[in-house]
This record gives structure tokens, sequence and C-alpha cells, in this order.
């Protein structure tokens, strides 16, 4: 009987002793509360070796679609961007700056260079069916100011055509290499029905800089002009590690990014007339 006593004793003191272990045991000090808070709805991802936290999920960086037919038509509201890339493209940089924009759900507008154009038609193909604005950046990055008229223009033409039809789709955009421009050559381009892309922030991700260092760059110039279009480089490694810390910021800070579209111009009927006229005469 004592010996029964003594083993029920001993057992009601380890039932004992383990419910109070379970009730009151320390918290757990490991776990640590960010002091940053996504939005409702959005996770943190800290990836990258700048540890720059990034909005994962849904994003609402995409803005309005901007019809134009002439420089004059390309206004941008506040806080609103284009993102634009030239000199591409290229396998293994092009294709990851699609991918990154296709992530945050928003379109660039892409300036080729006709003989990359030519040498990757595919990828090519693949800018314009993502829906992106395409347009020409010469056939193989001349400067056109030391070129005579007809041999920039001879330039200007043969890239388009490359671009024309390695994309599958019409040229409607162009930008001077170099930003070397003169009126003349911006009257004839325009004449040809495209639009001449200028630059508003140059990011100069061509630099031998770091991305965080591009991406400040760019994000100061913007504050300082409220709006513009971007230029970027998709044949650059730089671009494509600085691209999701640039999109990120954007967004974070209420940008919108804009995409382009040409509008063709409709040629009055009296101006038709007029010409079939003179045809017949």
């Amino acid at each position: 009987m004592y010996r029964f006593f003594l083993l029920y004793c001993m057992a009601l003191t380890a039932a004992l002793s383990a419910c109070s272990t379970t009730r009151q045991a320390s918290p757990d000090t490991s776990i640590k509360t960010s002091s940053v808070i996504a939005p409702e709805g959005r996770a943190l991802a800290y990836t990258g070796d700048d540890a720059t936290p990034r909005l994962t999920g849904p994003h609402h960086l995409a803005g309005r679609t901007l019809e134009v037919s002439s420089l004059s038509d390309l206004k941008l509201q506040d806080k609103e961007v284009i993102l634009s890339f030239d000199d591409g493209p290229i396998p293994g940089r092009t294709d990851k700056v699609l991918a990154i924009l296709d992530q945050f759900g928003v379109k660039g507008a892409f300036m080729m260079v006709g003989e990359m154009a030519e040498r990757h038609p595919a990828l090519a193909r693949k800018v314009a069916e993502d829906g992106n604005t395409i347009g020409s950046h010469t056939y193989d990055h001349a400067n056109l100011n030391s070129l005579s008229f007809d041999a920039a223009m001879a330039e200007v033409i043969k890239g388009e055509l490359a671009v024309t039809k390695a994309t599958g789709t019409d040229v409607s955009f162009f930008r001077f290499p170099y930003l070397a421009e003169s009126h003349r050559l911006r009257a004839a381009i325009a004449m040809r029905d495209m639009v001449v892309m200028d630059v508003d922030i140059d990011s100069k991700d061509y630099f031998t800089t770091t991305r965080v260092s591009a991406t400040q760059r760019t994000m100061n110039l913007l504050h300082k002009r409220g709006c513009g279009i971007i230029l970027m480089h998709d044949i650059h490694k730089r671009t494509v590690t600085m691209l999701p810390n640039l999109l990120s910021r954007l967004e974070a800070e209420g940008y919108k990014v804009v995409t382009l579209k040409f509008k063709k111009t409709e040629v009055p009927n009296t101006v038709v007339a007029s010409a079939d006229f003179v045809t017949i005469r």
C-alpha cells in the first residue's frame, strides 16, 4: 500500500511539473520584429549584397498609355516616367530586362541598334511581342554629326529597316546616338513619321560605378525634375542589376511608368484629293 502511494505521488509531481513548464516557458528572444512594415498584402524580400528591401506581390507601378504622333504630344505629368533602353538587343541582358519589367508589370521603350537587331532577331521580336515600344538607334550607332546629311540619313534608314524586319513591327521612335543631332536631321526624321526620343534623366549606367550609385543618381535627378524620360542601356550588366532597385524606389515613392504608343496622323481628305488630282494630271 505504501509502495502504491509513493508511486502515485511521484507520477502526480511529474505531471504537475510538465504543465508548469508549458505554461511558463520563457519567450523566444531569437524572433525579431522588423523595423520596416510592408503594405498590407505585400511582403519584403531582401536580396542582393546591398540588402535593399524590395516589395514582392502585386505591383502598382504601371501608369497610363500615352499616344503620341510628334514630340509635342510627349508631355508627362508630375511623377510620371518613361523607361527607355538603348543599344540592344543582346542575349543575357535584354531578356533579363524584359523579365524584370514583366515582374513589375511595366513596359519600356527600346531604341534598338539595327545591327544588333539583325544579329538577334528572335530577341528583338520578343521585345515587341511583350508590348514594349520599339524605336531605332541607327544601324551601327554612328555619330551622325560626323557624317554628311545624306550619309547620316542613309544610316538612319538602314537602321530603321533592320529593326522593322527583326521585330516585325513598325518603328515609330528614334534616338540619336550620343544625342548628337541637328535641326535638319530632326526635321528629316520627323518627315518619316518617327518621333525623336530625347533624354531627361541620364542614369549613366555605362559608367564604372555600383548599381546603388547609378540608382541614387537617377533618383536624385528625378527628384529635381519631378518626371521625365529615363535613359538606360540594356546591353550592360549594371543595368540588369540596378533595375529592380530602381523600380522598387519608383513604386515606393509613388511614381508611374508610362507606356508609349505611336498614333498615326490621319491625312485630311483634301490633301488626299489634291494628291490624286496631281497624279491624274
